[in-house]
């Protein structure tokens, strides 16, 4: 059975990259468009990684993220930031969150895949 993936991104052509790009590596891609949806997926799915934007329209990506590692299903899911907010106060709220990483925004095609699944334990 091949990885699940959970894309929470509001961006909808972003929402579409990422599920492309993670369908052809082999990936069964889930999708939110926003944190509550994300978190209430990554519960009930548990998949392997999530890829989350840090802005969202409901809460902050970095505060989804805080609220999953609470919940003992799902605190040890590698979450991976893809965001283009690479300001200095992003990445300082993203360094508290463990087993997490950071992609920017724009991601490069040929090696997304390859950067996320080595957050893939």
């Amino acid at each position: 059975m091949g990885k699940k993936a959970l894309v929470v991104d509001d961006n909808a052509n972003n929402l579409l990259l990422g599920k492309d790009l993670l369908e052809v590596a082999g990936f069964t891609v889930f999708e939110a468009e926003n944190a509550a949806d994300g978190i209430a997926i990554a519960r009930r799915e548990k998949p392997d990684i999530i890829l989350m934007d840090v802005r969202l329209p409901d809460m902050r990506g970095t505060k989804a993220a805080r609220i999953l590692r609470q919940d003992k299903e799902t605190r040890d899911i590698p979450i991976v930031f893809v965001t283009s907010s690479v300001m200095t106060e992003g990445l300082e709220e993203i360094k508290d969150i463990t087993n997490a990483g950071f992609l920017g925004k724009p991601i490069n095609t040929r090696t997304f895949v390859k950067e996320i699944s080595q957050f893939i334990k």
